[in-house]
């Protein structure tokens, strides 16, 4: 017999070859009736397979996370089916559930237009209205390259050539069969007929390599009710809405040009402001927090490279060689090695630890043309980078301090909500990574004590940890929910060694120092564009590039709109005057349009009062107030880092 053990700690015996359905009934005809998959020893499951080794099992109903990704991979297997009915010379890709929804990439002559998606979606009701049985067929792998070879399905070809010579699932639903693990519902008639819809078309090369055909991806969205898919197409029209893309260039912050180069970000005025705002709030804190600051070369030798192992590890994420003198030199993509020059420069001893240096080091990666993404994917950008250089017994509190460094900093920016993930090394794999087995077990219980003293819940990520050392990932949760990666908290056992970095101790003997790596924001190009989205343009006054706009009712008002101006501007704040010719209602809508927090109206009675008439960008009418009062407020909400 096959021994389940449940989630409760109850153990089940049932027959060799058992699927997990009948596993399910065994447990209570309920959970049978109920359950869309299972989880089995870690790996989601289709309840049609079987159970032929004792296993630790967890069943999963509607509702569910995992349920839901079975929605989607089903409705996905839909999607293609009427693809094929309305173009049966598609050539099948691949076609998984993903985040909020799926996808799927077609070989076809022509990109699909809007009108076809929605014959397509229409034949997806059709199919759902069939209520087909979904069949998981268990194939050899000579069966399943006949059945694919029947259907002309060259692309699946090629995935099955690259699979091992044991047995091959595929599912099939009316006169549609696919190359599949599952799991699946039962039927298509599971799938609701309004709780989907096809969203966009996107080109995308097979196998993601840019030397072979791209194919048509169709991305679609899939839920348990058409609330939940009205609930998430508004949040999708808020993303849109926030798309940093499109609010850098109406704000007239950023712009890319490609004649010039992908990829690489133009900072305008405006938004050159702003970073020169965030620069000096994170120098700022790294001051106070104890850093020092260090600038280095954006260009080393190969030398330098191949002894921190980029070469060898990274060469596909650089820039081709520039020979200079005989010599070959690399544009950076990191700033780590530059900094260990610097330490290296003289003999360190342990009175000197620990050593904290930061930079806001430009450094250059190549990433492929399709992965570019505004600022949220760039070649060229500055990382908030820094190096702590410890002993062993400085870890605990060095890690703790940078922890609550990375919250306050973040917090600062208007981020309340974090989710914190720990990625430590696989056990199952320990030649897998660099260090010894005491350094790993020491860095990794500093990491948990550190989080644990904050009383801050985290994701242990097992196997996640760099072949360097474990790291602390933290992320950050904007206004729509979403998370966004930033900072880093990793350590290092290996550049220490390569470089052959030591340090003098208290017994006179040379030892090896720890080093942590720690990028707090990530990059100031793909912060930034987290900033535009989360705030949707709208920031907050101690962060917008004009926190001001000062609007002369006539022209005969001008030059005391320009007195206001003047005297805000010796007072640091940001103001401008809008001296168009523009009526004032215009005015008002045109500062309000660039998201300007205040927008401060002055005609005959305000110049003869000395005060302004205060507006919100919001709308909100504050009414007239002397200019001394203005300032004072608007610098209260520049500390309290308020949003108005």
């Amino acid at each position: 017999m096959i021994h389940i053990s449940l989630p409760d700690g109850s153990k089940l015996e049932v027959a060799p070859g058992a699927s997990l359905l009948e596993v399910a009934g065994a447990i209570g005809p309920g959970l049978a009736k109920a359950a869309v998959c299972a989880l089995v020893d870690g790996t989601l499951r289709d309840l049609r397979e079987q159970v032929n080794k004792d296993a630790t099992v967890t069943f999963f109903t509607r509702g569910s996370q995992e349920a839901l990704s079975v929605l989607r991979h089903t409705t996905t297997h839909i999607m293609a089916q009427a693809v094929k009915r309305l173009f049966p010379q598609a050539q099948l890709g691949i076609g998984p559930a993903i985040e909020d929804g799926f996808y799927y990439d077609f070989g076809v002559d022509q990109p699909f237009t809007p009108e076809q998606l929605a014959l397509i979606e229409e034949e997806m009701r059709k199919i759902i209205a069939s209520a087909y049985p979904i069949e998981r067929l268990e194939v050899s792998k000579a069966e399943a390259e006949k059945i694919l070879r029947e259907h002309n399905e060259q692309l699946k070809l090629e995935l099955l050539a690259d699979l091992d010579d044991e047995a091959i699932t595929m599912f099939k639903q009316g006169e549609f069969i696919d190359l599949c693990r599952g799991p699946h519902f039962a039927n298509t008639g599971e799938v609701k007929k309004d709780a989907f819809k096809l969203l966009s078309v996107a080109g995308a090369y097979w196998r993601g390599d840019e030397s072979r055909p791209m194919l048509q991806r169709i991305y679609g969205t899939a839920w348990e009710s058409k609330k939940d898919l009205a609930a998430h197409l508004e949040k999708l029209e808020q993303i849109e809405a926030r798309d940093h893309r499109k609010l850098i260039k109406q704000l007239d912050l950023v712009s890319f040009h490609e004649e010039a180069g992908a990829g690489l970000a133009y900072w305008h005025p405006k938004g050159g402001r702003m970073r020169v705002i965030i620069e000096d709030y994170w120098r700022k804190l790294h001051y106070q927090g104890g850093y020092d600051i260090v600038f280095t070369p954006h260009i080393g030798r190969a030398q330098l490279w191949e002894t921190s192992g980029h070469l060898d590890f990274y060469r596909d994420g650089m820039y081709a060689p520039m020979n200079i003198d005989g010599q070959d030199y690399y544009i950076k993509p990191m700033n780590c090695p530059f900094h260990i020059m610097i330490y290296k420069s003289r003999t360190r001893s342990y009175r000197d630890l620990p050593l904290r240096w930061a930079e806001l080091g430009t450094v250059y990666r190549y990433e492929r043309s399709g992965t570019l993404h505004g600022l949220l994917r760039v070649r060229g950008f500055t990382q908030d980078d820094a190096h702590i250089f410890c002993t062993p017994d400085q870890v605990e509190d060095e890690i703790l301090r940078v922890l609550d460094f990375s919250l306050n900093l973040l917090r600062g920016f208007g981020f309340e909500e974090f989710k914190i993930e720990l990625s430590v090394r696989d056990p199952n794999k320990p030649g897998k990574y660099a260090g010894e087995d005491a350094m790993w077990a020491q860095a990794e219980a500093s990491l948990v004590k550190a989080l644990d003293t904050r009383e801050l819940p985290y994701e242990r990520m097992e196997g996640e940890a760099v072949f360097y050392g474990p790291k602390i990932d933290i992320k950050i949760k904007d206004a729509l929910n979403r998370t966004w990666q930033c900072t880093t908290i990793q350590f290092d056992f290996n550049l220490p060694g390569r470089f052959d970095m030591t340090y003098i101790g208290e017994d006179g003997a040379e030892h090896r120092p720890y080093m942590i790596h720690r990028a707090l924001l990530g990059s100031l190009e793909r912060f930034f564009g987290i900033l535009v989205e989360h705030y949707a343009g709208a920031f907050p006054v101690w962060l917008a590039p004009v926190q001001a706009m000062v609007i002369p009712i006539s022209d005969r008002h001008n030059d005391y709109a320009r007195r206001v101006a003047d005297t805000m501007k010796a007072a640091d704040l940001r103001a401008e005057i809008d001296t168009s010719s523009s009526r004032m209602n215009a005015k008002i809508r045109n500062a309000q349009m660039q998201k300007i927090p205040y927008m401060l109206v002055v005609g005959d009675k305000e110049m003869n009062a000395g005060s302004v008439a205060v507006r919100l960008r919001s709308g909100e009418d504050l009414g007239a107030m002397s200019l001394d009062d203005l300032m004072a407020m608007m610098k209260r909400k520049v500390e309290e880092k308020a949003l108005l």
